[in-house]
This record gives structure tokens, C-alpha cells and sequence, in this order.
């Protein structure tokens, strides 16, 4: 490969050393709260988020009046948003079969899928009220049949993110919490004297978010490491340069540490795809975060050809694919390792992250390489049952159980076999006999 980079990212010890600080955090926030429950969750959200209300849940009534206040079109356009995300969980919780097929004479196998009993839906706010968060969590995991939905999203400067509750409530959340950041996804992990614990935990997040839910990892299921957002696009010469500079910063401007990444098979796509965003990004509203983001995260890459291209891609295994080509349905073949995939100009990550209706929570940092994002199975156990009915077809088991088992020294195990062998020919095993009358 001859990669040639019009811009690189700040060395990768850099961040390195910005993760170790943030776990460091995390830990302690962690470790208080598993000693101290609904106090120590009460001083973090008063520390980080200057929120201390009488109650971090919220009420029915206190529900209804946030509602209320919310503008109709917001409400419509929520509803709207929700429906193409309930349909497509709905299409992949139909994809899923349980089976059960008689492997022998009497010998059944089984499976089955059990919705968890509670989910933790994490929404983030701090500077921006995302409501689209609200269903990718809440709306995928009632379509899977979770009983128990407990909701939290942070306040935004002090302040009620209306939006965000409106969307928890029509998502169908059961318990709804003004609480953010370490504080929320630990006391959901955790329990606290007023906050349930939950069975799994799903949501993307900040840095810190992400790697709370990655240390409280096994006493809580998680659905993913979802931490800040990434975007890499792949532009071949027929790309517009102008789309690719905005569809970048689109990403960029999430959080300082979201990074955009172009990889381009056209330098001269590349060189003015560089021209335009800085022309653009002094403008932008949202620049004090899409500024240090691109400057720090941002990358342009030029490669060869477009198989050069897609395999630089699958090394990155980055959150978020848009495939700006003459041909986008290539990368369907030729990539591997990608949250989700965005084809063609008519397509933007924008429109994953907020109303096509495919899941937003998507793995982060290189875990595209072993998982996908979050869906509806996320929320499901895939549990197997056996049974058998056939005498003749368990001693047959038995006998192999009990040779099988020998080769590894595991005699409890033989003997299980070795007495249901024995029992359907009328028989006791010989060191059953011993025993007994021992």
C-alpha cells in the first residue's frame, strides 16, 4: 500500500494517555458509588451536572406536563422517526426463528429466545438533547419484549431536555431518570436504595460513558462499547468534495474527540475536500467542538485504487462507512469490519443518526471488528433445551457419555451416564453396586 496522508490525527500515545485519565475517573466515580448508593449518585450529578432534585425519577404528572410543553411538530416528526425504527426492529425480530429437530429417536433439541427482564436505556445529552437516542434504545428493546425499560438522560446546562422526555415517553420507557453520565449507567448497573438494577445496559455515550459500562462489564450486560462518534468516508474521483467536507464535520462536530476520516482514491477530491472544510468550519455553530475534533482526529488519506481503499477502511473497523463511489455497492463485498455502512451521495450517516430507521448504537474504537451495533437480538438470551424421551436413545447417550467423559478423568460425569445406560437395561453399573453395598 502507498498511503500518502493531506492530514494526519495527533499521535495515538496522545490518546493513550487521555483514556488512562478517563478510566482513572471512572474507577473512583465507581467504586463511591458501590459503597455509598444513592448519595454518592446524588453528589456526582451535582458535581458534573449541577442537577440535585428531590427525585432523579420522574413522575407521571411531571411526565405529562414536560410532554405537553413540547411543539406538535416535534412530537409528529418523533413519532414518525420511532415508527421506521419500530419497523425495522420489528423485521429483524422476525428474521429470528426458534427451532427444535429430534437428533435421534426420541432425542429433542431446542431453541429459544428470552427478552432480558430489565434494560437500562442510556440517552446522552450534556450539550445537545438527542432524542434519537431515546428510540434506538427504548422503542429496539420493547420491540424484543423487555418488560422493564428504565430511561436516564442528564440535564442539559440545568435545564429539562423536553425533546429527549417526550421521546423516552413515546418510546414506551417505564421509569425515566434526569440523571447523566458515570452516576446514571453505574447506578442502573448497580442498583441503588431508589434506582432498580437492570439486566443490560444500552446506549452510546462520552468517553467516560463508555468505559463505565466497560468496567461494570459482567456485573451488567452491555450492548457494545459505543463511545464518541466516528465517521470515515471512502471517495473515489466522482465524489463531491463539497458533500464529503460537510458529511465530515456533520460527525466532527459531536464531541472534541469524534474522529472523521477520508479515505480517497482522488487527491484532487482530497485537496479540496481539505479547502472546504476550512472554509466551512468557522461558520458552523457547533464549531468549538467540530474544531478540535477535526484538528486533532481528522485524517485524509490517498491511496492507489479502491481496493487499496476498502482495506485501509476495514483496518480502522470505524463506527460509521459512508461510500461516496461510482459503484457504493462494492464495499457490501469487499468490506468486512464496519459498524454500519452508508451508500451512495442520496445517503448520510446524518440519516442513520437521526430518521432512517436502522440502529444508531454502534461499536466504537475498533469493536467493529468482533460485533455489530445494537438490534433487537441485543436484547434476547438465545437459550437451548434438550430432552429425551426414548430409553433406548438415552442409554446409547449414556454408554458414549461414560467412555467419552474417562478420556477426561471426569468420573462424576461417566457415572450420570452410566447409570441411565445401565437403568434402561435392567442393570446397576458395577461401581454403583460396589458402592451400596460397601
Amino acid at each position: 500500500m502507498t498511503k500518502q496522508y493531506l492530514k494526519e490525527p495527533v499521535p495515538a500515545a496522545q490518546v493513550a494517555k487521555d483514556l488512562a485519565a478517563v478510566r482513572t475517573v471512572v474507577q473512583d466515580v465507581i467504586a463511591d458509588i458501590r459503597a455509598n448508593g444513592d448519595s454518592a449518585v446524588r453528589e456526582y450529578s451535582t458535581k458534573f451536572d449541577r442537577w440535585s432534585p428531590d427525585a432523579f425519577r420522574l413522575t407521571p404528572e411531571q411526565i405529562a406536563a414536560i410532554v405537553a410543553d413540547v411543539p406538535e411538530q416535534v412530537i409528529e416528526d418523533i413519532k414518525f422517526v420511532q415508527a421506521q425504527v419500530r419497523r425495522f426492529a420489528e423485521a429483524q425480530l422476525a428474521s429470528l426463528g426458534e427451532l427444535e429437530i429430534e437428533t435421534l429417536p426420541g432425542v429433542f433439541l431446542g431453541q429459544k429466545h428470552i427478552p432480558v427482564s430489565a434494560a437500562g436505556a442510556y440517552v446522552p445529552g450534556g450539550r445537545y438533547p438527542l432524542t434519537a437516542s431515546a428510540h434506538m434504545t427504548i422503542v429496539t428493546a420493547k420491540v424484543a419484549g423487555v418488560q422493564r425499560v428504565a430511561a436516564c438522560t442528564p440535564p442539559i446546562r440545568g435545564e429539562i431536555p423536553k425533546a429527549t422526555i417526550a421521546a423516552m415517553y413515546l418510546a414506551g420507557a417505564d421509569e425515566i431518570y434526569l440523571l447523566g453520565g458515570v452516576q446514571a449507567v453505574t447506578a442502573l448497573a448497580l442498583g441503588t436504595e431508589t434506582i432498580g438494577r437492570v439486566d443490560l445496559i444500552a446506549g452510546p455515550g462520552n468517553a467516560y460513558v463508555a468505559e463505565a459500562k466497560r468496567q461494570l462489564f459482567g456485573e451488567v450486560g452491555i450492548d457494545l462499547f459505543a463511545g464518541p462518534t466516528e465517521i470515515l468516508v471512502i471517495a473515489d474521483g466522482h465524489a463531491d468534495p463539497e458533500v464529503v467536507a460537510v458529511d465530515l464535520l456533520s460527525q466532527a462536530e459531536h464531541g472534541p474527540d469524534s474522529p472523521a476520516i477520508l479515505i480517497t482514491t482522488s487527491r484532487e477530491v482530497g485537496e479540496l475536500a481539505l479547502e472546504y472544510i476550512h472554509k466551512i468550519l468557522p461558520g458552523m455553530s457547533t464549531r468549538d467542538f467540530a474544531e478540535p475534533a477535526w484538528r486533532d482526529h481528522g485524517q485524509i488519506i490517498v491511496v492507489d485504487d479502491l481496493d487499496e481503499a476498502f482495506a485501509v477502511a476495514d483496518s480502522f473497523a470505524a463506527e460509521h462507512v459512508e461510500v461516496l463511489t461510482e459503484n457504493p455497492r462494492q464495499a457490501l463485498t469487499q468490506m468486512h469490519d464496519f459498524g454500519a455502512l452508508f451508500l451512495g451521495e442520496g445517503t448520510c450517516v446524518s440519516y442513520g443518526d437521526k430518521v432512517i430507521g436502522t440502529n444508531h448504537v454502534l461499536p466504537t474504537r475498533g469493536a467493529a471488528r468482533y460485533t455489530g451495533g445494537l438490534w433487537v437480538g441485543k436484547y434476547l438470551k438465545t437459550v437451548t433445551y434438550q430432552e429425551v424421551r426414548e430409553p433406548e436413545s438415552s442409554a446409547t447417550l449414556g454408554e458414549v457419555c461414560g467412555r467419552a467423559a474417562r478420556v477426561e478423568l471426569f468420573e462424576g460425569h461417566a457415572r450420570s451416564g452410566d447409570v441411565r445406560a445401565a437403568k434402561v437395561r435392567g442393570e446397576r453399573p458395577q461401581w454403583l453396586i460396589e458402592a451400596l453395598d460397601g
